[in-house]
């Protein structure tokens, strides 16, 4: 096979590139995102009746998940949970939290203000910036809407 060529280059790519069993791992994603949102919401019922607000128990949970993901990051059982329920952990607050933490260890032997100060936002940094900025962007537009045609 020749390889110098850019079709040569693609069949070789596509001989040794694994196959994705798209069912199996829609399934185990669907399953382990299901399942984060049931124990978030067994959690906020738990809350509910240690005697937390409704309002705040949302909040609570967020905090514990992310908690939770950065324990789980950092002694290195997050990257195996995810290794086999895919996007059914890293959507959720879960996969940002593992972001934010992951990022840390790698650059914490450079020092926390050029290591992990500079670099803890390089992954999750697009997320917020681009999050933040649609926000406004639809805010502005909802705003607008509600002066030219009386609400949405």
């Amino acid at each position: 096979m020749d390889i110098s060529t850019k079709s040569g280059k693609e069949e070789l790519i596509r001989r040794h590139t694994p196959r994705t069993r798209t069912a199996r791992t829609v399934a185990l994603a669907f399953l382990f995102g299901g399942g984060i949102t049931a124990l978030g919401e067994a959690l906020r019922h738990g809350l509910l009746a240690l005697g937390a607000e409704a309002d705040d128990s949302f909040t609570l949970v967020s905090l514990i998940f992310i908690l939770l993901a950065a324990v789980l990051t950092a002694v290195g059982v997050f990257d195996r949970i995810a290794r086999h329920a895919g996007a059914g952990t890293l959507v959720p607050i879960t996969g940002f939290s593992n972001s934010i933490a992951s990022e840390a260890m790698d650059s914490a032997s450079e020092g926390y203000i050029l290591g992990v100060g500079a670099k803890i936002f390089t992954v999750a940094g697009p997320v917020l910036l681009y999050g933040t900025a649609a926000g406004v962007v639809y805010g502005v537009i909802y705003y607008l809407s509600g002066l030219i045609g009386g609400g949405v």
